[in-house]
């Protein structure tokens, strides 16, 4: 095929630390000589593995229909070299891992020889050794000792005898935290055959007495001989990636990059409409929040209430006034029931005879926190709903007993004044009931003296508790305190099952 088969790369990117891969076309004619060389079929896909010899491969597979799993397993079987070299400490855990049990055992023969030496008699003789000694249980490794010298100098006896020279030792990992016991070869190892007949009998008597690795050690971490330095990663991931931008823009089809290049452009077109978008919202914000009648309001609320501007308040209102709209079974849908979660309403309780001067009132008092977006303000005509009002207040534990149809001032009852912030979503209301003023109180004394007499009959009771507008207005003397409890949360909360229906 002309084409590397999608299953063979996805191989090669699986196993990429472990092996090296390539690829070849049968049918060109450069491909002649290893086709006779190595007794390739032609009509079936082959996979050759070289291991340390190029002449001939380690292992082969053929077949027509090779599947991925088989693949897989082929790759893993062949995944190391006879003699693999221990270059890094994970790599020593997957040579010699760690014995789980005793039918698990796992035996590494370790040739420690100097770098110059690899390609001498003594390493020839030990990879020869190990290609005629090929078990399950028995891992071939070597390492350069001048490389890494701790893990050399563990292993071999400090004499004069291996002064420079190699040396073979069995060992067998029992702990992952480095413990192992090993055996050397008491002589250095030359690759003779005295040599070889002595390493194999260590390997037979080792079957049958794993007492036989007598000595315990624990060896330190291997060093990466491979990990290159940072700035060096850091410079092959930025050429590899702008080698991959360049050929994606100037080498392949500029219809394939279309849909790339919409996504660009999509986005970019966003963000700019957004930011375009966020800054004249907050141009025509501060207009609003200037009116031209601006200086004139903070004149007339100096002279009227001194709380209506404080300067600590971290607040700003985003408008020159408060819009407060009235709670009536047209709106109560949509600013109670089907409140947006977070969202809460402010309701204000009056009457008819008290709806100017409590609402001038209320306005004056949570004028600084119409800058939250998440406070509607609302105000309920108790003359209409108050058996609504009634019905709520029969679930806050701290609110005055509701008294019963037979009470003399079942409709008496004042309840102007009252705030009510509500939260549509979780179902719950907190209360506020007004500061009485010092006349309100001397009003509702004179008013207790008149329910011992009733026989004076009850229009000259009701003349005679008429409040003031200065009591009045007193009521909500406290309203920007509570607000502030009510925005950090520190007020009681009383929940209900449901809302009632606002007739």
């Amino acid at each position: 095929m002309p084409v590397v088969p999608l299953l063979y790369k996805l191989t090669a990117f699986a196993y990429k630390d472990y092996l090296t891969f390539g690829y070849v076309r049968i049918g060109l004619r450069e491909a002649e000589e290893m086709k006779r060389q190595y007794n390739v079929n032609v009509y079936a896909p082959t996979i050759l593995i070289f291991k340390e010899h190029i002449n001939k491969p380690a292992d082969a597979i053929q077949a027509r229909g090779m599947k991925k799993q088989v693949i897989d397993d082929f790759i893993t079987q062949n995944k190391y070299l006879l003699a693999a070299r221990l270059t890094s400490q994970r790599l020593f855990h997957e040579l010699c891992p760690v014995k789980r049990s005793h039918r698990q055992r796992k035996y590494c023969v370790v040739l420690l020889t100097a770098e110059a030496a690899k390609l001498s008699k003594p390493f020839d003789a030990f990879l020869s050794f190990a290609l005629a000694n090929t078990k399950d249980t028995v891992r071939f490794v070597h390492v350069y000792s001048n490389r890494q010298q701790e893990f050399a100098n563990t292993l071999v006896p400090d004499s004069d005898t291996f002064q420079g020279k190699s040396a073979v030792s069995i060992l067998e990992r029992r702990t992952t935290g480095g413990r192992v016991v090993y055996k050397t070869l008491e002589a250095p190892w030359t690759g003779s055959e005295s040599d070889k007949l002595t390493l194999l009998g260590y390997l037979d008597q080792l079957r049958r007495d794993p007492a036989l690795l007598s000595s315990e050690a624990v060896l330190p971490d291997l060093t990466d001989e491979l990990a290159p330095i940072f700035l060096l990663r850091w410079f092959y991931s930025a050429s590899d990636y702008i080698s991959d931008c360049w050929d994606s823009i100037f080498h392949n089809n500029w219809r394939e990059m279309m849909p790339l290049l919409s996504l660009v452009f999509s986005a970019l077109f966003i963000l700019f409409g957004t930011v375009i978008v966020q800054a004249f919202s907050d141009s025509n914000d501060e207009r609003e929040s200037n009116p031209p009648d601006k200086e004139e309001a903070h004149e007339k609320a100096g002279k009227t209430e001194p709380s209506f501007a404080k300067e600590n308040s971290s607040r700003i209102p985003k408008k020159g006034f408060v819009e407060v709209t009235e709670l009536t079974d047209v709106t109560y849908t949509s600013n109670l029931v089907r409140l947006r979660p977070g969202h809460m309403n402010v309701v204000l309780i009056l009457s008819n005879s008290t709806k100017t001067s409590l609402l001038q009132k209320f306005a004056l008092e949570v004028y600084t926190f119409t800058g939250s977006s998440c406070l509607h303000f609302s105000f309920l005509s108790l003359d209409k709903h108050r058996e609504w009002l009634e019905y709520l207040l029969e679930f806050a534990q701290d609110a005055a007993p509701i008294p019963n149809q037979y009470d003399k001032h079942f409709m008496e009852r004042d309840y102007t004044g009252y705030v009510l912030a509500l939260n549509g979503h979780k179902k719950y209301f907190c209360l506020f009931k007004p500061q009485k003023a010092v006349e309100e109180e001397e009003a509702l004394g004179s008013c207790s003296d008149l329910d011992s007499s009733l026989h004076l009959g009850d229009s000259r009771g009701k003349s005679s508790c008429g409040l003031g507008p200065r009591p009045i207005k007193g009521k909500l003397s406290k309203l920007s305190l509570w607000m502030e409890r009510l925005l950090e949360g520190s007020l009681q909360r009383f929940y209900i099952p449901s809302w009632p229906e606002l007739d």
